[in-house]
C-alpha cells in the first residue's frame, strides 16, 4: 500500500486547479496522468526579467521589466493594422503593440493615466521603442512579482506556458516534506539539499548554467531515481537467489556430443565461453538468472540450444521463448536438425494453434513426452503445463517484461532463466536496467559471415538505386526496403511503406511485398515465408523484420531516411543482411540537410560493424534518451537522470543498495522505512511486492 504522505502526488492530474476536462489530455500527453509526473517535468530553460532599465535605455532584443504612465490608446484604421497603446516614463516614451487586440479588454488592463508594469522582449522600428504583445502588465505593487526569472518548460501543441507554470506550481505545493534516505554525510558531502528542497531549486533556475548537469539539484535527485531503481533489482535479486533451485548438470555430455557431431562448424571461442559460464551457473543450487547479449548473428541461439540439452540430460525439460510466431517457427525448423541428431523431441506452441492438436501437445508436454517446447507468449497461457520445466530461455529479452519472466518460471520449481538479446547493451544500461542480472557477452562472428558493404547515399540518387537493386535482383538477389512510416501523414514527408510499396509493383511487378506492425499476425508471417522461400525478390517493410527474421538469401538492406532511426536500430536493421558466405550490402538513404547527430551516426554505422562499440556511441550520442531508438519495455525511462552524464553516480548507487540491503533485507530500519517511501515514489511497487512476498 502507497504511504499516505504520496497519496497527493498520485492524485489525478485534474485534481490540480486548473487542469479540467479539456485540459487534461494536453497534460497527459505530456507529462503523464499523475500530479508527480509535473513534479518531474522538468525546465528546459529561463526567461529573466530582472532587467528593469527606463524606456530611453532599454536594449532592443532583451527582455525588460519598466513601470509606464499609460498615456493614449491608438486603435488600428483597419482590422490589418495593430492596435497601440502610447505609454511613457521620465525618460522617454514607446508604445505597447497588439495584434487582433480587443479595445474594451486593452482599455480596462490599460487605463489612460494609470501606472503599470510592463514585462516584455523590447523592439525598435524607426528609431522607436515597442513592446509587442507584454507577457505581463501588471499594477506597479506587484513589480516584485513580475521581476524575477522564470522557468520555460517543454510544451505540446495547444498548452502554453502560463497555464503550465501554474499547474506545475500547484504539483510543487502538494510535495510533501519526506523523511530522508540517503546519508546525511553524503548529502554534506555532494551539497546536497534535501528532496523536497532539491526540487523546488529544480524548478526556481536563476542562471542558465543551473539548467546544466551538474546542477546539483538534478544531481540530487537523478541520485534518488538511480537509486530507486537499482535497489528495486537488488531487491528482485535476492528474492530470486532465496528461492530453493537446483542443480543441473550432465556429467556425460551424451547429447552435447551428438549435436557438436552434428554441426558443420565449431563454436567460436565467445560461445564456448558463454556457454561455460551458462553452465556453472545451471550446476549451482541457486536458480540462474542470466543475460547473454551478443552482437547481430553472433550465434545466441546456438549457445542456448546446448544449455538446453545440459538441462535436459539431467533429467528436466526446456522451453525457449520468443516475441514472434514468425521466429518460433524458425527456431523450430533451424534446430529441428540438431535436434535429430541429438534424440530430443521438439514442440512448438504459438497462439495459432488451436483444438486438438494443441491439446495433444500440451498433453505430451505435461506427461513429459517432449524436451523441449519452442513457442511466444502462448507459453504463459495457464493450461500450459510442463512435467518438470529446468530451464527457461527467453529470447529478445526487452519485447517481454520481468513479470512475463516470473510467469514462465513459475512453470517449474527453481527454473533456471537464461534471457537473451540481440541489442548490444552499454555497460551503464545494463547496469541500470539489468541489475537483476549476470551477463555473458558474445563478441565474435561466427565462421562464414562476410563483412556488410555500408554506404551512405543522398534521398537525390533514389533513381540510381532504384536501377542497381534491379540489376541485384536480376542477378538473384533478395532485397529489403525499410521505410519509417506505415501510410503517409500530413504531418510528415518521410516515406510511406505502403506508398514504396505501390511504386516498386510498378517497376518490379508482382515479386515485391509488404509487411508492417498493422497487418495481422498472420498475414505478415505468410509475406515472409514467401519471402524466405524466394517467392518475393523485394521486401518492403517498417521496423518489424528488426529483431529476429533469418534469411541467408538476403544479401541487399535499403534504410529509407536512415538519420530517422537511432543508431543501434539501425545496426539491428543492418544484421538483417551478412548472414551468408555471399557478399551484402546495407544502403542508408537520407534527406538533405544532415543535422550534425544525424550525420556522426550514419558516420559510425558506415566506419563499424562491431555492435558494442555502436552502442557506446549511440548512449554518447543521445546522451540516454532513447537509447535503442524506439521506447522498449524492460528499458529504464529516466526523468532526472542521464546514463551519458551520470554513469558516476550509476556506479555508486548500485553499491549502495546492495550494502543496504546487505545491512537489512527486509527495509525494516528507520532508513529501511525511508527507502520503502523512495521506491513508492518513483512507481517501483513491484519490488516492495516481492519485498513483501519474501
Amino acid at each position: 500500500m502507497r504511504p499516505p504522505s504520496l497519496f497527493p502526488l498520485f492524485a489525478p492530474i485534474t485534481a490540480l486547479p486548473g487542469v479540467g476536462p479539456r485540459l487534461a489530455p494536453l497534460y497527459q500527453r505530456l507529462a503523464g496522468d499523475k500530479v508527480v509526473d509535473l513534479l518531474w517535468h522538468r525546465p528546459s530553460g529561463l526567461v529573466d526579467r530582472r532587467y528593469c532599465p527606463r524606456l530611453r535605455e532599454a536594449i532592443p532584443g532583451r527582455i525588460a521589466t519598466i513601470t509606464v504612465r499609460v498615456e493614449a490608446h491608438l486603435p488600428g484604421d483597419n482590422p490589418r493594422r495593430p492596435y497601440r497603446v502610447r505609454v511613457s516614463d521620465e525618460s522617454g516614451f514607446a508604445h505597447l503593440v497588439f495584434f487582433h487586440g480587443r479595445e474594451a479588454w486593452l482599455r480596462e488592463l490599460l487605463p489612460e493615466g494609470a501606472l503599470r508594469v510592463v514585462s516584455g522582449p523590447v523592439e525598435s522600428f524607426n528609431g522607436d521603442i515597442s513592446l509587442p504583445h507584454p507577457d505581463h502588465i501588471v499594477p506597479p505593487e506587484r513589480l516584485a512579482e513580475v521581476m524575477s526569472v522564470e522557468p520555460i518548460y517543454p510544451l505540446t501543441n495547444g498548452l502554453s506556458q502560463r497555464p503550465l507554470a501554474r499547474a506545475i506550481r500547484a504539483a510543487l505545493d502538494r510535495a510533501p516534506d519526506l523523511p530522508e534516505w540517503l546519508d546525511p554525510a553524503r548529502c554534506a558531502e555532494q551539497h546536497w539539499q534535501g528532496w523536497r528542497d532539491s526540487l523546488l531549486r529544480l524548478h526556481a533556475p536563476t542562471e542558465l548554467a543551473e539548467l546544466g548537469p551538474d546542477n546539483p539539484a538534478r544531481r540530487r535527485l537523478a541520485y534518488d531515481e538511480l537509486l530507486s531503481g537499482q535497489l528495486a533489482l537488488a531487491l528482485i535479486r535476492a528474492h530470486l537467489r532465496r528461492r530453493k533451485g537446483r542443480s543441473l548438470t550432465a556429467p556425460a555430455g551424451a547429447l552435447r556430443e551428438r549435436a557438436l557431431t552434428a554441426l558443420p562448424f565449431a563454436l567460436t571461442g565467445a560461445q564456448t565461453r558463454a556457454l561455460a559460464e551458462i553452465e556453472a551457473d545451471l550446476a549451482a543450487p541457486a536458480p540462474m538468472l542470466r543475460l547473454l547479449q551478443g552482437d547481430v548473428g553472433s550465434g545466441k541461439t546456438l549457445v542456448a540450444f546446448f544449455a538446453l540439452l545440459t538441462a535436459i540430460e539431467a533429467g528436466t525439460q526446456g522451453a525457449l521463448m520468443v516475441p514472434t510466431e514468425i521466429l518460433a517457427r524458425q527456431h523450430f525448423a533451424s534446430l529441428h536438425g540438431l535436434a535429430d541428431a541429438a534424440g530430443l523431441r521438439l514442440g512448438l506452441l504459438t497462439g495459432r494453434d488451436k483444438g486438438k492438436a494443441r491439446a495433444t501437445l500440451l498433453a505430451d508436454l505435461a506427461e513429459g513426452k517432449i524436451d523441449l517446447l519452442i513457442g511466444t507468449h502462448a507459453l504463459f497461457q495457464e493450461d500450459v503445463a510442463f512435467h518438470n520445466l529446468g530451464l527457461a530461455v527467453i529470447d529478445e529479452q526487452h519485447r517481454f517484461g520481468v513479470h512475463q519472466r516470473l510467469d514462465l518460471a513459475a512453470k517449474g520449481q527453481g527454473v533456471d532463466m537464461l534471457v537473451m538479446t540481440a541489442t548490444p547493451i552499454p555497460r551503464t544500461l545494463l547496469l541500470s536496467a539489468y541489475g537483476d542480472m549476470d551477463a555473458s557477452r558474445l563478441d565474435e562472428k561466427p565462421p562464414g559471415r562476410t563483412p556488410i558493404d555500408t554506404r551512405v547515399v543522398p534521398l537525390t540518387r533514389l533513381d540510381e538505386m532504384v536501377t542497381g537493386i534491379s540489376r541485384a535482383i536480376s542477378a538473384g538477389a533478395r532485397v529489403y526496403w525499410v521505410c519509417p512510416l506505415v501510410e503517409e501523414s500530413e504531418q510528415s514527408d518521410l516515406a510511406a511503406a505502403t506508398q514504396r510499396h505501390q511504386d516498386l509493383t510498378v517497376l518490379f511487378g508482382e515479386r515485391v511485398g509488404l509487411v508492417h506492425g498493422r497487418m495481422k499476425p498472420t498475414e505478415r508471417d505468410a509475406v515472409m515465408a514467401r519471402f524466405a522461400a524466394g517467392e518475393i525478390d523485394l521486401l518492403v517493410a517498417t521496423t518489424v523484420i528488426e529483431v529476429g527474421v533469418d534469411v541467408p538469401e538476403a544479401t541487399v538492406m535499403v534504410i529509407e531516411h536512415a538519420e530517422r532511426f537511432g543508431l543501434a536500430q539501425l545496426h539491428q536493421l543492418r544484421g538483417r543482411v551478412g548472414r551468408s558466405a555471399a557478399h551484402s550490402r546495407c544502403l542508408l538513404l537520407y534527406g538533405a540537410p544532415l543535422g550534425e547527430i544525424a550525420k556522426a551516426r550514419l558516420e559510425i554505422l558506415r566506419a563499424s560493424d562491431d555492435g558494442f562499440v555502436i552502442a557506446e556511441e549511440d548512449l554518447r550520442l543521445r546522451g540516454g534518451g532513447e537509447i535503442l531508438g524506439t521506447r522498449q519495455s524492460g528499458l529504464p525511462d529516466f526523468r532526472f537522470a542521464t546514463l551519458a552524464t551520470d554513469s558516476d553516480l550509476l556506479e555508486e548507487a548500485r553499491a549502495e543498495a546492495n550494502s543496504l540491503l546487505e545491512d537489512d533485507p527486509d527495509l525494516a530500519s528507520p532508513r529501511g522505512e525511508a527507502l520503502r517511501v523512495l521506491l513508492y515514489l518513483f512507481e517501483r511497487d513491484a519490488a516492495i511486492h516481492t519485498l513483501r512476498s519474501g
